[in-house]
């Protein structure tokens, strides 16, 4: 089988146009961009100067980039915070940048999301043994990146 050919760009002034389309199409992390610009083939202190000039031109915010982050995963995933938080030290974010991201989400919509959750999951269990249901209840929430402690609270407080 033949190996596709990966882009090798020399040029830093094309890279940089590359970057900035990269970075365009959508919010990207810096680690990211940074590990886009090697794959290219590009040399450290070029990469380096790149991702500069992507940040003075508003192309690269890692703020805008976290917080836009939480926010989708926690909308269109359903994720809890701590997985949210994994996804984003995944991509090097800074832990400042984390916390600000996470403050972002509601808590009331937080709490909403999962109850649906569970409630969601609830249907389609066929557990009759209530703390076995309880128990897959809990660890698929756990599962999606929720904290243990609003878990039990949920459960505790609801008829689930």
């Amino acid at each position: 089988m033949d190996q596709p050919k990966s882009i090798k760009i020399t040029d830093e002034k094309v890279a940089l146009a590359k970057a900035e389309h990269f970075c365009a199409y959508q919010e990207r992390a810096q680690q990211e961009v940074r590990d886009k610009l090697y794959e290219w083939g590009l040399w450290p202190d070029a990469v380096e100067r790149i991702i500069s000039q992507l940040i003075e031109g508003n192309f690269l915010n890692e703020e805008r980039f976290a917080r836009i982050y939480a926010k989708s995963k926690f909308n269109q995933k359903a994720w809890g915070r701590i997985k949210i938080k994994q996804g984003l030290k995944l991509k090097r974010v800074p832990d400042v940048l984390i916390k600000k991201a996470l403050l972002t989400i509601d808590p009331d919509d937080y709490l909403t999301a999962l109850t649906h959750l569970l409630q969601k999951k609830e249907a389609t269990l066929n557990e009759k043994n209530q703390l076995k249901r309880r128990y897959k209840l809990q660890q698929y929430a756990i599962g999606r990146g929720f904290e243990a402690e609003l878990i039990a609270d949920i459960l505790k407080n609801s008829k689930l």
